[in-house]
């Protein structure tokens, strides 16, 4: 199964110093039930791309609670078992959990196939979202409009052997 984990850019440089993702237990994103229910399409490359949607947000949340990070969100799509991704079937269609899987234990950073990093033009935007997310938690709608003017932003595709550069 393939799963999108979001980090942040020292979430990823540890992770490279480590030589993995973890510790366990670990919050992923990947086509659940709640997300194929959710969003409506059989397009399985339509539903990965949902799924890592929800990681960038998931990201996002990380660069919130680190306000000296690089304003970049980061993902990292990994391959695991399927069994190794358990979602929890009471919060399925839960809006705030849709996609959302544990793994109970650290990832190897080999069993990486890609990882998605925002490119340095959306500093500016993932900044602002960063700091308005509080306030659209709480229901301000432009808050909320920045915060979605993060997502106006295509995360950029690297190969997993890219990581170094990416963190140098």
């Amino acid at each position: 199964m393939r799963v999108y984990v979001p980090l942040t850019l020292p979430g990823l440089a540890e992770a490279y110093k480590t030589g993995e993702l973890g510790p366990g237990p670990l919050t992923a994103y990947a086509v659940t039930p709640g997300l194929r229910e959710w969003y409506v399409s059989d397009d399985i490359e339509e539903l990965e791309y949902a799924a890592l949607n929800r990681a960038a947000a998931a990201s996002l949340r990380l660069l919130a609670a680190l306000p000296d990070a690089v304003r970049r969100r980061v993902v990292v799509a990994v391959d695991v078992p399927d069994r190794e991704a358990v979602s929890d079937p009471d919060r399925g269609l839960d809006s705030g959990a849709l996609g959302e899987v544990r793994l109970a234990s650290a990832v190897p950073l080999t069993k990486a196939a890609a990882v998605h990093v925002d490119a340095e033009d959306a500093d500016a935007d993932v900044s602002a979202a960063a700091a308005a997310l509080g306030a659209a938690d709480h229901g301000d709608d432009d808050a909320q409009f920045t915060v979605d003017g993060a997502e106006d932003h295509e995360l950029l595709w690297y190969d997993a052997q890219e990581i170094p550069h990416l963190v140098g």
